[in-house]
């Protein structure tokens, strides 16, 4: 399951959307379309000849292009009104991936940054755990506001003062607004990861103080604070009308390269509805007023951000003047609220995907009225990760979902609980804590080496735990790749706070979740969890891979096509790229230039050799990605490594040498080609052919090296 948050809360009553499309009041003047506002506010956004007057950006939490059930038509087949959209105006890069671990939190930050986790701090999502002074772990949120400190519930001043974001020096790192509202942009952003203010107790008294009424409210009814408060934001240019308002408050970035002073920020549907819809509650696409299951109107709650809230929310912004509006959409495979996960074409699966694609019906057509349409508008929407369902064969065979509805006898994930079965199975008790994942982060108490004697019996035994698997009844190993700390930096999984370093992650058979229980199996240490059926995080193509759609000026209309390898660290600087706009620092990822027609090409580029700039690019990402060849080639390396015994664990020692020199050649030819390919950051240089051909000769050999290490 995708789900962001352990709280549920309802989705909005799916019976309004068979209403019909409502007419829902404008917050600009009657005959006045909202690009209209936006030029006189100074926001410019225009690459080459290409002006973009709109920007909508949506990240949906597990939507697949691909089919799970090869009878059942995947998650976009059944939202054709979305799907249509991106292929008849634009492009859908069907050979799009995750970083490492593939999870919400770290995927999310990742597109939006452009900077793979290693890099912008939370590679271990949707939580993580750190040390403390005395040895041990303990747990913190991935989510929390941008400029958060460590986000610990169980304590508010945490032994580690890293920033939840943190980049490779320890500082915070750069927000994804910036850009626009520095070009006089305003960006609002709808339940998008660290964006928003993500609950009510640190985020509000840090925001608002201490002995504000909104730390009252918190204080007295957290329900209505978190409908109030969570979840909705907009970020507002210099000078913009939208935060003149008593409720704007100061958007405070103390370490934004450049400086960033002098900016406003509304934080909350109490205080954004007022300026986007003052004369009544935000409704959903449906009509319905967007409100919690208490009926307080505001955020719901993240898993309550169906695509009829979202798109209600992201349509409200643009009518009012947001001409830049980023949105998260829950995902569909789950019963809201509460309850156990569908299985591919179960009736309310099918049904949720129903809802979702109305809600895309009625939302392209307001926003066509308003005129805002891919000839003046870029469209770019993604996912997180594809999940990897767990579960029996459907029934009845050749069941479609649509007309034949499917059911599952056995349904959920596998959960493995390690601690138990280390005990049981290879007489293990070393002390550790773990992130329960499909790709479990380890953290053996002491913090020790990765060449400790207790890592490496720690390691081993791992590798060799076996599950009688409950859908099968087959006895098989649990863990496919193992990567320690060397395998993890290559991976972009070592932050610059070394204290949340875990010890090593095993990425699982996709089936499993690791939990840590008792030292025991006095219950079962395998069971199915029939509440959770879509798993995520692992080391396998049906995670790693899912897709982006781009639509707008000096998008190329290809369709749908799976010939450009990308990945979520390029989306951010190919949008800047077809934006004409800046970020103050270097990413990890690539402008996609396949995508872009020749006159929408950073202009650096337009003289280039294609060829060779194409063949750099592809190389860049193969050497770079987390689940490129590089890093596929350098974790076998790294798993057969844990797993041998040699005499003075001599093999262990000799391939953790060669990963670490690779690792670094890597990182060293990877900011090279980076700086050279990202032309939307400073620093972007001057890329000839000669010197491509010369790189890509590089890249290339540092990956056959890698191939020749994990042939061993």
């Amino acid at each position: 399951m995708g789900t962001r948050r352990p709280t549920v809360v309802a989705l909005a009553a799916a019976a309004a959307l068979g209403a019909g499309l409502l007419a829902v009041p404008q917050a600009f003047a009657a005959g006045e379309r909202p690009d209209a506002r936006h030029r006189e506010s100074g926001c410019v956004m225009q690459a080459g000849d290409n002006r973009v007057d709109h920007v909508i950006y949506l990240t949906f939490d597990n939507v697949h292009f691909t089919r799970d059930n090869p009878n059942v038509p995947s998650d976009l087949e059944q939202m054709p009104h979305l799907l249509d959209f991106l292929e008849h105006n634009g492009t859908v890069d069907t050979s799009h991936h995750t970083p490492l671990i593939a999870h919400t939190g770290n995927d999310i930050l990742t597109q939006l940054t452009g900077l793979y986790g290693g890099d912008h701090g939370q590679p271990v999502s949707n939580s993580y755990r750190y040390y403390k002074s005395d040895g041990t772990s303990t747990s913190a949120r991935t989510f929390a506001y941008w400029t958060d400190g460590i986000a610990d519930p169980a304590t508010p001043t945490p032994s580690d003062t890293a920033p939840t974001m943190v980049t490779p020096d320890g500082r915070n790192t750069p927000a994804p607004w910036t850009a626009y509202t520095r070009a006089g942009c305003d960006f609002g952003a709808v339940s998008v990861a660290n964006t928003v203010l993500e609950n009510t107790t640190s985020d509000v008294a840090k925001v608002f103080g201490p002995d504000s009424p909104e730390a009252a409210e918190a204080k007295a009814d957290p329900v209505r604070a978190q409908a109030d408060i969570v979840g909705i934001g907009v970020h507002c240019a210099q000078g913009s009308a939208r935060c003149t308002t008593p409720a704007a408050r100061p958007d405070l970035l103390p370490d934004e390269p450049g400086g960033y002073h002098g900016y406003q920020a509304l934080y909350g549907a109490h205080s954004v509805d007022a300026v986007i819809s003052p004369d009544h509650p935000v409704r959903a696409i449906g009509g319905a007023p967007v409100a919690d299951k208490a009926g307080n109107p505001g955020f719901p709650g993240f898993d309550s951000m169906s695509a009829d809230n979202t798109l209600g929310y992201l349509a409200s912004m643009q009518e009012a003047g947001v001409p830049v509006t980023y949105g998260y959409i829950s995902d569909a495979h789950d019963r809201y609220p509460g309850g156990t996960a569908f299985g591919p074409g179960e009736a309310g699966y099918v049904a949720q995907l129903k809802s979702y694609d109305q809600a895309f019906d009625g939302f392209f057509r307001r926003l066509a009225k308003d005129g805002i349409t891919p000839a003046n508008s870029l469209f770019v929407v993604t996912s997180d990760e594809n999940d990897h369902f767990v579960g029996g064969k459907s029934s009845p065979a050749g069941c479609d979902g649509v007309t034949t509805p499917c059911s599952y006898q056995q349904i959920g994930e596998i959960n493995a609980n390690v601690r138990g079965l280390l005990a049981t199975q290879q007489h293990l008790t070393t002390p550790f804590q773990l992130k329960s994942e499909s790709a479990p982060s380890f953290y053996l108490d002491g913090n020790p080496a990765s060449d400790a004697a207790t890592t490496r019996d720690f390691e081993r035994a791992v590798s060799k735990l076996t599950a009688v698997n409950p859908l099968t009844g087959t006895t098989e190993p649990i863990s496919h790749q193992l990567a320690d700390r060397a395998e993890m930096k290559i991976l972009h999984m070592v932050t610059g706070d070394p204290l949340r370093t875990a010890t090593f992650t095993d990425f699982l058979d996709p089936n499993y979740l690791a939990v840590a229980g008792a030292a025991n199996c006095a219950t079962p240490c395998v069971g199915l969890n029939a509440e959770e059926a879509w798993n995520h995080g692992d080391f396998a193509p049906d995670i790693n891979t899912t897709w982006l759609g781009l639509a707008g000026p000096g998008v190329k209309h290809l369709g749908a096509t799976g010939a450009v390898w990308s990945d979520h660290t390029d989306i951010r600087p190919t949008m800047l790229a077809l934006l004409g706009l800046h970020d103050v620092y270097a990413h990890d990822g690539r402008v996609l230039t396949e995508f872009l027609s020749p006159c929408a090409l950073p202009r650096s580029l337009r003289a280039a050799d294609q060829a060779d700039y194409r063949r750099l690019a592809t190389d860049f990402k193969q050497l770079d990605a987390g689940v490129g060849e590089f890093a596929s080639a350098t974790l076998a390396a790294a798993t057969m490594a844990a797993a041998s015994d040699t005499p003075g664990d001599t093999r262990y020692k000799d391939t953790e040498a060669k990963l670490a020199a690779l690792g670094a050649q890597r990182d060293r030819l990877a900011r090279q080609i980076g700086d050279l390919l990202d032309t939307t950051a400073p620093g972007s240089g001057r890329l000839t052919p000669a010197t491509a051909r010369n790189l890509a000769r590089q890249a290339e050999d540092l990956i056959h090296q890698a191939d020749r290490l994990a042939r061993g």
